[in-house]
């Protein structure tokens, strides 16, 4: 009977803690949402103007959370154990994942600043580069479906946020194609050996 080494993390551990940090930082998405404070009771107009911007980010945010936390869960089931530069790493990713409801707190104040859609946008490339980082250290083969739907994200990101740099109102549609990270994933695997 073989001992694990002593030098490896057992990830659930990890799981845990990024289970519970995943899920306050979606929660945090909402605390910067306007408290209303009209003087009269406000019309349909009055809650579009108040609310629909910061919505709209809220919404890519979570569903952008969403996507890694799934990511994310399914590289630890992956892997059992973890050296501690692995460890390091998802720390440091699931760093990224607390600041982001500092991001999209001022992204949805400030959508139209390109230095705000350019800060929001390299959040999201830091997010998404440590998660392709982390997958290409956990799988076996370099093609493996996960790393390609890992790195896709990265790819669109990139353009995504020099785009926000001149001209941050079409950034969003840019960084939703990062979404299909998921359908990426699906035909490599319909292509892959075995």
């Amino acid at each position: 009977m073989t001992e694990p080494q002593t030098d490896l993390f057992e990830m659930r551990r990890l799981e845990s803690l990024s289970n519970t940090i995943f899920g306050v930082a979606m929660t945090l998405l909402a605390y910067d949402l306007p408290k209303a404070n009209f003087q009269t009771l406000p019309g349909w107009i009055d809650l579009f103007h108040l609310y629909a911007g910061r919505l709209g980010s809220l919404a890519l945010s979570f569903i952008i959370a969403g996507v890694f936390w799934i990511s994310h869960n399914r590289r630890l089931a992956r892997q059992p154990y973890g050296s501690r530069l692995v460890v390091i790493l998802n720390l440091f990713f699931l760093l990224t994942i607390i600041m982001l409801p500092v991001t999209n707190g001022l992204y949805g104040s400030y959508a139209m600043s390109s230095a705000v859609a350019v800060l929001y946008g390299c959040h999201l490339t830091a997010i998404a580069a440590l998660n392709a980082w982390l997958w290409w250290l956990t799988a076996q083969a370099r093609r493996h479906p996960e790393i390609v739907a890992a790195i896709f994200p990265v790819v669109v990101f990139i353009p995504g946020t020099a785009v926000a740099a001149v001209a941050p109102h079409y950034a969003p549609y840019f960084w939703t194609l990062g979404f299909g990270g998921l359908l990426v994933r699906r035909f490599v695997r319909a292509d892959a050996p075995g």
